[in-house]
């Protein structure tokens, strides 16, 4: 069986747009940005704000019974309810250490019946130490060696990934101007 590597916000649930229409613009009810209009990520300069307060916000809004909440991507779902059992699933995620345990929890919650290893890199944090090994997802990928395909939001992760000789494919967003839908974008793993 190939093995299938997936990134987990904005590919298995919508992070960003939750955090965006459910923290960012309720508490800046002056901001005219729409979530079609985040053609970066992160997306702090289009805010007019830093990235660490980008950070702060995002990460409480990791934190809260609001990400909790967060459904997974209904064409996704339907993908592995279609084929999720022809291969092997790991998560990977950019992330902080303090909201990697969220992200498991949410991970294994809707995706447990396929998605049985999980895995992170440390996304970092003012104060943060620095990290000694695997701060990219492509420092993991080739120390992990088993991956087949990644299939992520960031072209960063997904021109990484192919340098190492694994297949990728990424997932249509805002900030990524790739074309398609998620439905027919995930429809190359069935061929």
């Amino acid at each position: 069986m190939q093995t299938i590597v997936w990134d987990v916000d904005d590919v298995l649930n919508e992070l960003m747009r939750n955090w965006f229409e459910h923290k960012w613009l309720p508490e800046h009810r002056s901001c005219s940005v729409r979530y079609e209009s985040l053609t970066h990520n992160p997306p702090h300069e289009l805010l007019g704000i830093s990235l660490v307060e980008y950070q702060q916000s995002l990460d409480s809004f990791r934190l809260s019974a609001d990400f909790r909440r967060l459904v997974p991507i209904s064409e996704v779902t339907a993908w592995f309810h279609r084929s999720g059992h022809r291969f092997h699933h790991i998560a990977l995620t950019a992330t902080p250490v303090l909201c990697a345990p969220q992200s498991a929890e949410w991970v294994f919650r809707h995706f447990g019946n396929w998605i049985r290893s999980f895995a992170f890199v440390p996304s970092r944090r003012t104060g943060d130490p620095a990290f000694e090994y695997d701060n990219t997802k492509k420092a993991y990928l080739q120390w992990w060696g088993k991956a087949d395909y990644l299939i992520d939001d960031s072209p960063v992760h997904v021109e990484a990934a192919r340098e190492l000789g694994i297949r990728s494919i990424l997932i249509p967003r805002p900030w990524n101007q790739a074309a398609g839908s998620i439905s027919d974008t995930l429809d190359v793993l069935n061929k």
